[in-house]
């Protein structure tokens, strides 16, 4: 039989021929399914079908090979290479991470000016030539019933290579505990980065991955969701707890600006999560994400009111006698300004 032959040969040195085999396999199958009143077909359907078991787990590895030889992290400056130009992180800052820190409070506010109109070049994470073999490959598997298997490879796969692309630009797994321990000043620079972070992943490494399935798996939605919720549910997990902490930890005016800042970059992402993270399996991440930001403008809230009863009971009975702007005065109308500026 042609077909046996090819099989035995492995998919590796002439995919196409191999797929063609698998088949013709699947027709011979077919038709002597439809012949058992001859003697001989028992026989032959136990050999091909036997046959077809063992092409398929021969697919199964070589998908497995594929993906995992053109799956590499993506280093920091091929993603900035990505951003516009306006929000491109300077040469000379750590890490190249940029002028993402707390201290310039409306910094995301300037970005979120341009945001809209700028222009964001999704990364490469997988050579275009090898999208079709993969493509090729997870079609005959999922039409041999491995849905499962080809579920556990991509994801055993892909999601370890995006948690390092997060970790090489600098996105750490912060515990509540870690944050509530952290100086001010630290914590102030990491929600600054932590804002850089999120756009960059939203915009870049989760739009590619969804990209990604989407060639893979096309038109097997079921399947291409479930992929693209499992390789990311690990990654936005470590991101979003992060903003989850800074929201449930200890109010004070000066965290006002940055929870703003978080709310913003939150409410700017709405959209594109609501786009990328589609269909019944991302429910989860979707209902997440809008449960953040709703406890970001939340807590935002409550430290303005928190502010306010401070100034409404504050008890120093220092007299201004030469017509000077009273300290108190003075330091809430610069609050106030700094919020709105």
């Amino acid at each position: 039989m042609q077909a046996e032959a090819k099989i035995n040969r492995g998919p590796h040195d002439d995919l196409e021929s191999y797929l063609e085999a698998i088949d013709q396999l699947r027709s011979s199958i077919l038709f002597f399914s439809n012949k058992k009143g001859f003697k001989s077909s028992d026989g032959v359907l136990n050999q091909a079908n036997t046959l077809l078991a063992r092409a398929i787990s021969n697919l199964e590895e070589e998908f497995k090979q594929l993906l995992s030889s053109y799956s590499k992290p993506v280093d920091p400056d091929r993603l900035f290479e990505c951003l516009p130009n306006s929000m491109r992180p300077s040469m000379g800052s750590p890490g190249h991470q940029g002028d993402t820190g707390g201290k310039n409070h409306n910094h995301s506010e300037q970005q979120n000016s341009s945001v809209d109109t700028a222009s964001f070049t999704l990364p490469t994470l997988i050579p275009p030539r090898v999208l079709p073999l993969l493509h090729d490959l997870a079609l005959q598997m999922v039409q041999a019933g491995s849905q499962q298997q080809i579920l556990k490879i991509y994801r055993d796969t892909r999601s370890p290579v995006l948690e390092e692309s997060l970790r090489k630009l600098g996105v750490e797994k912060l515990s509540k505990d870690d944050v509530q321990r952290m100086q001010w000043e630290v914590l102030e620079a990491k929600i600054g980065n932590w804002i850089h972070f999120m756009r960059i992943a939203v915009k870049l490494l989760f739009a590619g991955e969804r990209r990604v399935c989407d060639q893979i798996f096309e038109n097997y939605d079921s399947i291409r969701d479930q992929c693209f919720a499992e390789v990311t549910a690990s990654s936005v997990s470590v991101l979003l707890s992060f903003g989850d902490a800074i929201a449930k930890s200890k109010r004070s005016p000066e965290k006002l600006f940055v929870l703003l800042d978080m709310y913003e970059i939150m409410r700017e992402l709405h959209a594109e999560i609501e786009t990328i993270f589609i269909g019944k399996a991302c429910t989860e991440v979707k209902e997440s994400a809008l449960g953040l930001t709703k406890r970001l403008a939340q807590t935002a809230q409550e430290t303005f009111g928190d502010f306010e009863e401070a100034v409404e009971k504050d008890a120093t009975k220092t007299a201004v006698l030469d017509g000077t702007v009273h300290p108190l005065t003075s330091y809430v109308i610069n609050y106030v300004k700094f919020l709105f500026e």
